[in-house]
C-alpha cells in the first residue's frame, strides 16, 4: 500500500512503484504488468488513480499499452523504432504532454464569474497548460457528473467552485483521498482536507456593515438564500461582528434567509415575484429598516424591485448594499455600493496552486483574499 499522509498524488506513487519493479526487472521486457483494475485494488484507489499512472509509465515508454489485452513492458528498440521523438530524446526522457487544468463552476456573469475566468485563462497561459471548463449550475449531480467526465479527458488537477448548499460530494471527497491536485474556490468545505482560495467574506461584510453605521443605520435588513456554504456563513459572520463592535443589537426579525429565486433551478418569474412581494411586506412590517444588506447582487436587484414598487427611492427611503455589482452602462460608476473581489487574483491563485501541487509542493490549506468596497449611487445618510 502507499503512504496517503504525503501530499505527492497517489497516481504518481503508483507510477513511481511500478517504474522501480520494471527498472529493477521484477518485470521483464513483453510482460504484462498489473491491470487498472489490479492496479487499483492492490493500491485501494480508484480506476481513474491507476488509468494515470499507467499513462505516465507509457509517456515515459517503459510500457505500451494494447487495447483489450493490456499492459506490457516496452522493448524501446522493437516498440519505438519508427519514432522519430524517441530517437531525438535522451535516454528515458518522456515525450512533452501539455497540462490540461479541468474548471467545474457554478456558472458564471458580468457579477461575478467572468473575472475569475479571465485571471485562471491569464495564469493558464503564462505556465503554458490548458484550462477546460464545465458548469454546474449550482446542481449537485451535475458537478459530481462533469468531475468524472474531466478526470475521463485526462486532465491533470481540477479548479472547482462547489455547488450551492450544504452538501459534500463523492467526488471531491475521492479526488482528496487521493490527494489528486484539487483547488476549491470561493468556499472551502467543512472537514475536508482540500486547498482553497476565497475571499475574506467575514472582513469584507464587516466593513460594508460599518460603513452603514457610518451613514448612521442601526436598522439593517439582511436578505439572503436558504444555504448554508461556507461563503454565506462568513459574511453572516461579518455582519454580526459589525452590530457587536458597534454596539448595536442584531435584531434577526429583519432578517429574511429564504429569498430563493436566485439558486439553480428556481430562477424563474414566478419566484422572482414570490421573492419580490415577500421584501415588500418585510419593509412594510418593519417601517424602522432604513438599509439593506444583500448577500449577493441578483438578490440586491429583488430589493430595489420591491423598493420601487412601494413608491420608495433609494438611497433617500432605503440603503443598499451587496457583494458584487458590474459598471454601470457608461462605465462610469456603480449601481449598487457594494464589496469588490479580487476575482482574478483568486483565479490565477487557483491555477498556480494546482501546477505547484501536481509538483509534490505544499500549498496553504485555505488562502483568503482582501476585498475593497465600492461605493456606489445606492447608499446615503439614514432617514429620520
Amino acid at each position: 500500500m502507499v503512504e496517503e499522509t504525503s501530499s505527492k498524488p497517489l497516481y504518481e506513487k503508483i507510477f513511481e512503484n511500478v517504474k522501480q519493479d520494471i527498472v529493477a526487472a521484477k518485470y521483464g521486457i513483453g510482460e504484462r504488468i498489473p491491470s487498472e483494475k489490479e492496479l487499483a485494488d492492490a493500491y485501494g484507489v480508484s480506476r481513474i488513480t491507476s488509468k494515470k499512472a499507467l499513462e505516465l509509465l507509457a509517456a515515459e515508454r517503459l510500457i505500451v499499452r494494447k487495447p483489450g489485452k493490456g499492459s506490457f513492458v516496452a522493448d524501446a528498440e522493437r516498440d519505438f523504432a519508427d519514432s522519430a521523438v524517441a530517437v531525438q530524446e535522451p535516454p528515458g526522457a518522456a515525450p512533452t504532454k501539455m497540462v490540461s487544468i479541468g474548471l467545474v463552476i457554478t456558472d458564471f456573469g458580468n457579477s461575478y464569474g467572468t473575472g475569475l475566468i479571465y485571471g485562471m485563462e491569464e495564469a493558464a497561459r503564462e505556465h503554458d497548460c490548458f484550462l477546460v471548463l464545465r458548469r454546474s449550475f449550482g446542481i449537485p449531480d451535475n458537478e459530481d457528473a462533469s468531475i468524472q467526465k474531466l478526470l475521463e479527458l485526462g486532465v491533470d488537477g481540477l479548479i472547482v467552485f462547489p455547488a450551492q448548499g450544504e452538501y459534500f460530494s463523492a467526488e471531491i471527497l475521492k479526488l482528496v483521498i487521493e490527494h489528486f491536485p484539487l483547488v476549491l474556490v470561493d468556499r472551502h468545505l467543512k472537514g475536508v482536507a482540500a486547498a482553497s482560495i476565497s475571499t475574506a467574506h467575514a472582513d469584507a461584510a464587516r466593513n460594508a456593515t460599518e460603513y452603514l453605521f457610518d451613514l448612521g443605520h442601526r436598522h439593517i435588513a439582511f436578505l439572503s438564500p436558504p444555504t448554508d456554504t461556507t461563503a454565506v456563513e462568513e459574511r453572516i459572520e461579518g455582519f454580526i461582528q459589525a452590530h457587536a463592535e458597534q454596539g448595536v443589537a442584531v435584531d434577526r426579525e429583519l432578517w429574511i434567509n429564504a429569498v430563493t429565486s436566485t439558486l439553480p433551478n428556481s430562477f424563474n418569474e414566478a419566484n422572482i415575484e414570490r421573492d419580490i412581494a415577500i421584501i415588500m411586506r418585510h419593509l412594510q412590517e418593519h417601517p424602522a429598516i432604513t438599509a439593506v444588506f444583500a448577500v449577493e447582487y441578483n438578490i440586491a436587484l429583488l430589493a430595489r424591485e420591491a423598493i420601487v414598487r412601494l413608491g420608495r427611492r433609494i438611497p433617500e427611503d432605503y440603503s443598499v448594499v451587496c457583494f458584487d455589482s458590474p459598471p454601470t452602462s457608461l462605465g462610469g460608476g456603480y449601481a449598487f455600493t457594494h464589496i469588490r473581489q479580487d476575482e482574478e487574483q483568486i483565479g490565477r491563485l487557483a491555477v498556480e496552486n494546482v501546477l505547484r501541487i501536481m509538483k509534490g509542493e505544499t500549498v496553504p490549506r485555505k488562502r483568503l483574499l482582501g476585498a475593497e468596497l465600492m461605493v456606489g449611487e445606492s447608499t446615503g445618510p439614514a432617514r429620520a
